[in-house]
């Protein structure tokens, strides 16, 4: 899949360099060639490694000045209402990662998003920022994509208190906020117009296993980020799952104003071939593409009070099965889950 996605991707990323002065090119096609963008096969698979994080530096880290959320978009934002015919969807990918491992990095998926033009959001973790920092430079640095926060380490934040719960939240901003400012330190950065420059800090978090309570949403909000659930389960982690059965889910399920969830660091195990069937098929059911933040602009957010998979309950029950692994198990859930 990879050899063929690839070269779509180049000649595409090509032709916009060929046309482009140096002034109009996005930041993305200053700082990378085609071909590094590429994904490698070498990068899909995750290594079990104890890899620490340096908090002291990340807590020395200068944030921006944020607002809180206002009251009226406090909760777990699920989808969309949208005004009559409009049919904007947004893609989401996890890039989940844990104390215990390096998880990967699907370029498979990216390398497609970026051949179809697709815009999409990625929920990434601020350990895997830290240990993937070329990359998650590049989801930052692109136009098409936005970057949201999956906590630091992938820890069930129904369950933590007072400062680690402080520090899953803030230590991921931080993280992306390192990321950033060592992207815009690079020469190929400079200069570029201020309103072309990547956002200076999150404004979404994705909880990991879906799993939160009233303290937690409150200390996201706080932080100025809009907690971001879904309605569109992909199962994609179940390598049992087969890129039709997660095609037919989305297609299935897919409303104006959707939020999908599926994986980008390497446990999407047939995602990048679902997505190759079911992006044709929903541009030709007219179907437009946005990130999630664009998605919340153009109409009314479904909120709710708690968060959960399909059903109340059902993340609760997947981070209690699960805690200790090492990614979201989505897959467990067939597709009327």
């Amino acid at each position: 899949m990879r050899g063929i996605v690839s070269l779509v991707v180049i000649p595409l990323a090509a032709g916009w360099l060929g046309t482009a002065s140096a002034e109009e090119q996005t930041l993305i096609d200053r700082c990378w060639t085609p071909q590094v963008l590429a994904g490698t096969v070498s990068e899909l698979k995750a290594l079990r490694a104890h890899q620490k994080l340096d908090l002291e530096a990340l807590k020395q880290e200068t944030l921006p000045d944020i607002s809180p959320v206002p009251q009226e978009l406090r909760g777990s934002i699920r989808s969309v209402e949208l005004p009559p015919g409009e049919k904007l969807i947004a893609l989401t990918f996890d890039l989940c990662e844990t104390s215990g491992d390096v998880a990967g990095y699907d370029g498979r998926i990216i390398d497609l998003l970026r051949a179809q033009r697709v815009k999409a959001t990625f929920f990434a973790g601020g350990k895997w920022m830290e240990t993937h920092e070329e990359r998650a430079a590049q989801l930052i640095a692109d136009p098409n994509f936005e970057v949201g926060g999956h906590g630091l380490r992938h820890l069930d934040m129904a369950r933590l208190s007072g400062e680690a719960l402080k520090d899953e939240i803030v230590l991921t901003e931080a993280a992306y906020v390192q990321a950033r400012k060592s992207l815009l330190a690079r020469q190929c950065a400079a200069p570029m117009e201020t309103s072309t420059l990547p956002p200076d800090h999150l404004s979404l978090m994705r909880f990991p296993y879906g799993s939160c309570n009233a303290a937690s949403l409150a200390a996201v909000a706080d932080q100025g980020e809009l907690a971001i659930q879904w309605d569109v389960v992909t199962g994609d982690p179940d390598p049992h799952r087969s890129a039709k059965a997660i095609a037919d889910t989305i297609l299935g399920k897919v409303h104006p104003g959707a939020i999908i969830v599926a994986h980008a660091n390497g446990r999407g195990w047939h995602t990048a071939d679902a997505l190759a069937m079911a992006i044709p098929k929903l541009k030709e059911e007219g179907y437009g593409f946005v990130t999630v933040s664009e998605l919340v602009a153009a109409g009314k957010p479904v909120i709710a009070a708690k968060c959960y998979l399909d059903q109340p309950g059902g993340t609760r029950r997947v981070a209690h099965l699960h805690r200790g692994q090492s990614h979201d198990m989505f897959g467990f859930f067939g597709p009327n889950h």
